[in-house]
């Protein structure tokens, strides 16, 4: 099999340097610990590692609009905390794009008309 032109040390630099990335990020950026879907409020609720909590209605999110309750409560959190996903609605989302208020596409945002920055 081919390594891409990759010797031993260029890949092992580039591990070290995707690893010091990562560390980086998940020292700054934020985490979920927890997800779900919390139907007597419509909302899906990510529990961050801060301890803060951060909440929104489902019929904004790119993908999760018009969901079933069951769908919905099919929620993810990715193995490091910055990503939540639908496995049956194909539908994922970075946890720091949520807390900026993006719900999908520009075409999507611009459909649902919420404005970001």
């Amino acid at each position: 099999m081919a390594n891409a032109g990759l010797d031993q040390k260029t890949l092992k630099a580039a591990i070290a340097k995707a690893r010091e990335a990562a560390a980086v990020a998940n020292a700054v950026e934020p985490r979920a610990e927890s997800a779900y879907y919390d139907q007597s409020s419509n909302r899906i609720i990510i529990n961050l590692k801060s301890g803060a909590t951060f909440g929104f209605p489902p019929d904004i999110a790119q993908g999760l609009a018009g969901a079933s309750p069951k769908d919905l409560a099919e929620v993810e959190v990715t193995p490091s905390g910055d990503g939540l996903h639908w496995e049956k609605l194909d539908a994922d989302f970075t946890v720091p794009a949520l807390l900026a208020g993006v719900f999908g596409t520009e075409a999507w945002m611009a459909q649902i008309k919420i404005k970001v920055g």
